[in-house]
């Protein structure tokens, strides 16, 4: 299979207009270690070429000494261009094929010299080799008229068979190649996609425990708070209200696991959300946590210019630390502050320590979520003992983060 550019597609003239006109883009370069030790050979090899063709010229032309020389380098020159600039030495070549017949004698069996002959059918190998299909052919058709101009009738025949034999051989190899590299993309797209299904297979796998296993949990925790007071008489106004407030927490959580598993179970990201919460909601978060019975005091500043990947990385960051707090000291006062530093938004989270620290106790995955939060924004996060008896957190997120 072979791809065809829209120029070529569309018209014939387009592959000849890139080989007669446009600028070629050059190809890669010999590796550097392979080229520091076949350089010098190659240079010997290239003056001693030269040099035959210089005195062939001499001799069986009796041409003058620099235009012998010029055109004997005109012989060799398109070789050493062809590899990084296959089309470039092919130009070279089509002008030395009517500048190389200066001054040829009738009794020569061919108006170019042997040097010349052999370049010309090198470059133009190399350039069926590396280029489509109609280039080739556009090549190999120029490459024949000053053949059939100045070469003997006798020999244009066999000529013409063994230029088109090159040129269809590199074009044979040209299509291998491309066939080999498309083949090779294709595999590796299939392996991109094999990959992608295997992850969206898991992400419907763990969404579907969540909903089998805690979603039915949480939905129970709700029902039972929220019919607890019809099923349990002479309940007093504080339980009402706490069990009142476990269902909403429960209901909440809810909402918030529904939206992650249409998340989970999505292929792209085009899922419909609903609004997330941001820097607003974390007044009405600490105010929900107070009423769980957790003594919190904040200083909550109406920040602006707080982007909202910012600010529902702050959410987060303070619903975690407020539960860690809740679980881990229960009981201890909680201070919550939050400035702007410049272009930054620091948040502070410092609980009392109502019993010494574990030190075999391991980090949960709480806290390593929160760093990878803030990490994704460029921001930083530390999280230990304070030295005065209390445990904080402290975040700082860039307010206008960038797109990463």
């Amino acid at each position: 299979m072979e791809t065809i550019r829209p120029e070529a597609r569309h018209t014939v003239m387009g592959p000849l207009s890139s080989l007669a006109f446009k600028r070629e883009t050059p190809r890669p370069r010999i590796r550097r270690r392979v080229w520091r030790y076949f350089a010098p050979l190659l240079l010997l090899v290239t003056v001693s070429i030269g040099m035959g063709a210089w005195a062939y010229l001499l001799e069986d032309r009796g041409l003058n000494p620099y235009l012998a020389a010029a055109i004997a380098a005109g012989s060799v020159l398109p070789p050493l261009v062809a590899h990084r600039r296959p089309v470039l030495a092919w130009r070279l070549v089509l002008v030395m094929l009517f500048a190389g017949v200066v001054f040829h004698r009738p009794a020569e069996p061919w108006p170019w010299n042997p040097v010349q002959i052999l370049t010309t059918l090198y470059v133009l190998g190399r350039l069926a080799a590396v280029s489509e299909s109609m280039v080739t052919v556009w090549a190999t058709g120029l490459t024949l008229i000053p053949l059939y101009a100045f070469a003997p009738r006798g020999n244009v025949a066999g000529a013409t068979v063994l230029i088109v034999a090159i040129a269809a051989l590199g074009d044979i190899w040209s299509r291998r190649r491309r066939t080999r590299a498309l083949l090779a993309e294709q595999e590796e797209l299939n392996e991109l996609e094999r990959a992608k299904r295997a992850v969206l297979e898991e992400r419907t796998r763990i969404a579907r425990e969540m909903h089998d296993v805690v979603a039915h949990h949480m939905s129970m925790i709700a029902v039972q708070a929220e019919t607890a007071p019809y099923r349990l008489a002479g309940l007093p106004a504080e339980a009402r209200d706490e069990l009142a407030t476990i269902a909403a927490a429960a209901r909440e959580a809810l909402t918030d696991m529904r939206r992650l598993l249409g998340v989970l179970r999505a292929e792209d990201q085009a899922v419909e959300r609903a609004p997330q919460p941001g820097y607003e909601q974390i007044a009405e978060l600490v105010a929900t946590v107070r009423r769980a019975g957790l003594p919190v005091t904040g200083d909550l500043p109406e920040l602006g210019g707080i982007d909202g990947t910012a600010g529902l990385t702050a959410y987060r960051i303070v619903q975690e630390a407020l539960a860690n707090a809740g679980r881990h000291a229960p009981g201890g006062p909680v201070s919550l502050t939050a400035r702007a530093d410049d272009d930054r938004l620091e948040l502070s989270i410092r609980n009392e320590l109502t019993s010494p620290p574990d030190p075999a106790h391991k980090p949960g995955h709480g806290l390593i979520g929160m760093r990878e939060r803030v990490a994704l924004l460029g921001g930083d996060l530390t999280a230990g003992p304070d030295g005065a008896g209390g445990y904080q957190v402290l975040a700082r997120i860039p307010r206008q983060p960038e797109a990463r």
